[in-house]
C-alpha cells in the first residue's frame, strides 16, 4: 500500500515527541489519579469529576495512539542540510506579488503548520505552486479566492 510521505523538520519532530512525552508521562497520569479519587467518592453515574476524568483519558489516549502512529511513519528533513535556490521541502521562500506585497513562507510537514509564523504544508496549493521552482521564477498560485501571479524573490535553508 503506497501512502503519502510524512515529512517533517527537526523541530517539528521535537515537537511531536515533547508533546508525547508530555501526554504519557505527565498529563495521563495525573488524571488516571484523579479518576480513580473520584471513583473511590462513590456513585459514578452523578460523579461529574469521574465521568470527565474518564472522558479525558479517552481524548488522551486517542492523542497518543494518533502521535505515536504519526511518528512511526516519519521521514524527518533538515532545511539546513540543504541548499540552492530551488524551493523543496524546508525552504523558507520570499515572495512577492502582483501589488508589491512580499511575504515569506517555511515550507514544512503537515504535523507543523503555522500561519501565523509563516509555516504551510508542503500540500497547500502555495508550496505545491513553488516546489521545485528557482529564485527569480515567476509562479502562477491557484487558490481558493482565485489564481495569484508571484515571484520568488529570495530561497534560503535555515
Amino acid at each position: 500500500m503506497m501512502t503519502t510521505p510524512n515529512y517533517i523538520t527537526p523541530a517539528g519532530l521535537k515537537k511531536l515527541r515533547d508533546e508525547l512525552h508530555e501526554l504519557l508521562h505527565i498529563e495521563r497520569p495525573k488524571m488516571v489519579k484523579t479518576v480513580a479519587w473520584a471513583a473511590a467518592n462513590g456513585d459514578r453515574s452523578e460523579n461529574a469529576d469521574y465521568q470527565y476524568g474518564k472522558k479525558r483519558l479517552r481524548e488522551i489516549d486517542k492523542r497518543v495512539h494518533f502521535l505515536q502512529t504519526r511518528l512511526d511513519n516519519i521521514e524527518v528533513i533538515d532545511p539546513q542540510s540543504r541548499s540552492g535556490n530551488k524551493v523543496s521541502f524546508g525552504a523558507t521562500v520570499t515572495i512577492e506579488d502582483e501589488d508589491g506585497k512580499k511575504a515569506s513562507y517555511q515550507i514544512v510537514g503537515v504535523d507543523e503548520i503555522d500561519t501565523s509564523m509563516g509555516k504551510i504544508s508542503w500540500q497547500s496549493p502555495m508550496a505545491k505552486s513553488l516546489m521545485g521552482k528557482n529564485q527569480g521564477a515567476t509562479v502562477t498560485v491557484i487558490r481558493p479566492a482565485g489564481k495569484i501571479e508571484v515571484e520568488i524573490v529570495n530561497v534560503e535553508y535555515r
